[in-house]
C-alpha cells in the first residue's frame, strides 16, 4: 500500500493570512470582527489576533453576502442571525457550483 502524505492544516491563521485570502485590507477583517458576532478570534499574549477554521468560513459567508450579493452590513447581520444555517447551505451549494463550473472550463480549455 503506497504512503500517503497527510495534508496538513493551520489551526490558527493570523490576520494578515485572513485578509490575503479575501484579497482585503486588515482593516476590513478587524471591522467585520467588531460587526460580527459570530466572529471571535483568539488572542496571543501580545494581543495578536488568530482566527480558527469556523472564523474563516464565517469570513467566507460574510464576504459572500457582502462583496458578492452587496448586501449591506445591517442586511447581512440579519441574515446571519435568523438563517444562519439556510445561508450557510446557501453558500456552500454556490461554492460548489463554483468549483464545477472551473472544473468544466478547464475541460472545454483541453479539448
Amino acid at each position: 500500500m503506497p504512503y500517503k502524505e497527510k495534508k496538513i492544516e493551520k489551526v490558527y491563521y493570523t490576520i494578515g493570512e485572513v485578509a490575503e485570502m479575501f484579497g482585503v485590507n486588515t482593516s476590513l477583517i478587524r471591522f467585520w470582527e467588531k460587526e460580527f458576532d459570530v466572529i471571535k478570534p483568539k488572542k496571543n499574549k501580545k494581543g495578536n489576533r488568530l482566527f480558527t477554521k469556523k472564523d474563516i468560513d464565517n469570513f467566507h459567508t460574510i464576504y459572500h453576502l457582502v462583496k458578492e450579493r452587496g448586501m449591506t452590513l445591517k442586511g447581512a447581520q440579519k441574515k446571519m442571525k435568523e438563517n444562519k444555517e439556510d445561508t450557510e447551505n446557501n453558500f456552500e451549494i454556490i461554492k460548489t457550483l463554483k468549483a464545477i463550473r472551473e472544473m468544466l472550463v478547464e475541460i472545454r480549455e483541453n479539448m
